[in-house]
């Protein structure tokens, strides 16, 4: 995620703000699109409007916009171009909650402030998937497999508990997951190193993309040489992984022990902790972050990350970045007495896979 920075009064913003904490304006995300970049902007009220407040020259963008029809739940900071007759009409959803199909109940407090928490982790989901260029059809956009959003809390009187997970490009997460000792704990139960929301997000998305890229790309056979056979049963692999677990020496062909369980799940894993790198590296790039620690002449832990992640055109020089800055940065969470930050290695294997990838995104870009 990059910095942004208040025309006003040149503060640095960052992309889950809501007010410049020096001027104190209200601000708001332009997503990317008709070919204008994306940015922070700090704006006034114009009527039922908002226009741009004048940038340190006094000059003010022409336009008005208006904030998603989420801000006013204080669930969403995404703004929306006014349209032309707009002066009392309702919002707009931005391009990030036109996918939500259903949220809970928010007259529940609780239920309320967790979708809140959710919708932090997917819009920084939705600029991820953006600055890729990839295709985000909402419903209505006369696409076969829409990306659709499905938030839903457990039923109180039922026994049966919603479950994260994907089906026909609808990503369904459950509300407890938001719960922050509730996700602790399933994870310590299920033995994982990391478990997150946007984690969630980008793993499930990740299958949603297997169907847009793989299977409807003509990449089955490219997929199948590297991940296995997606064909054999589904609901048996998962059996056989929640009763035996991954296999012995699993360290030295996927990046988590849950990528063994089945093909789709291997993709769904690998895509996700390509958006993990794409992301954190722009993050690093934005705060000028190189890494050249002190150590013998054959030492390989070096990188300056200079370079704009969402352009690379082969993933080697993504790989060269990113595995030096994870070791600083578990290093940093080690010094603060945390867990590491990033709780995984890359064996050959797993890096022929995110090049894959790569590869994909880049061709679905270009095409």
């Amino acid at each position: 995620m990059k910095l942004f920075q208040c025309q006003c009064c040149g503060q640095v913003l960052h992309f889950e703000n809501t007010a410049c904490l020096r001027c104190g304006r209200a601000v708001g995300y332009l997503p990317l699109g008709g070919g204008s970049p994306d940015r922070m902007l700090a704006v006034e009220p114009a009527g039922a409007l908002w226009q741009a407040a004048p940038d340190e020259q006094g000059h003010v963008a022409p336009g008005n916009w208006r904030f998603c029809r989420n801000w006013e739940l204080s669930a969403c900071n995404w703004m929306v171009p006014a349209r032309p007759d707009d002066a009392e009409a309702s919002a707009d959803y931005c391009p990030a909650c036109r996918h939500n199909r259903t949220v809970p109940d928010l007259s529940d407090p609780t239920h309320a402030a967790q979708w809140q928490k959710i919708e932090v982790a997917k819009r920084r989901l939705i600029y991820t998937l953006a600055h890729l260029g990839l295709p985000r059809p909402a419903l209505g956009d006369d696409h076969p497999e829409p990306m659709i959003f499905d938030f839903l809390a457990d039923d109180p009187g039922s026994v049966e508990r919603v479950l994260t997970g994907h089906a026909n490009g609808v990503v369904t997460i459950a509300l407890t997951e938001a719960d922050d000792p509730t996700r602790e704990r399933m994870r310590s139960e299920m033995g994982e190193a990391y478990r997150t929301l946007l984690g969630h997000f980008r793993h499930e998305i990740g299958h949603y993309y297997w169907d847009i890229l793989v299977r409807d790309g003509g990449h089955i056979e490219a997929f199948r040489a590297l991940f296995g056979d997606e064909s054999t049963d589904y609901a048996a692999a998962l059996e056989r992984h929640y009763q035996n677990g991954a296999p012995a020496g699993w360290q030295r062909e996927y990046v988590s022990s849950y990528a063994t369980m089945h093909p789709w799940e291997d993709w769904a894993e690998t895509w996700a902790h390509y958006l993990h790198m794409i992301d954190t590296l722009e993050t690093a790039a934005a705060f000028g972050m190189s890494i050249d620690p002190t150590v013998e002449d054959e030492g390989e832990l070096s990188a300056e990350i200079d370079f704009d992640p969402w352009r690379i055109w082969r993933s080697e020089r993504l790989v060269s970045a990113w595995l030096p800055l994870t070791v600083a940065l578990n290093a940093l969470n080690r010094s603060m007495g945390h867990p590491d930050s990033y709780p995984f290695a890359l064996p050959a294997p797993v890096l022929e896979k995110l090049g894959f990838v790569h590869n994909l995104v880049r061709a679905s870009r270009q095409g």
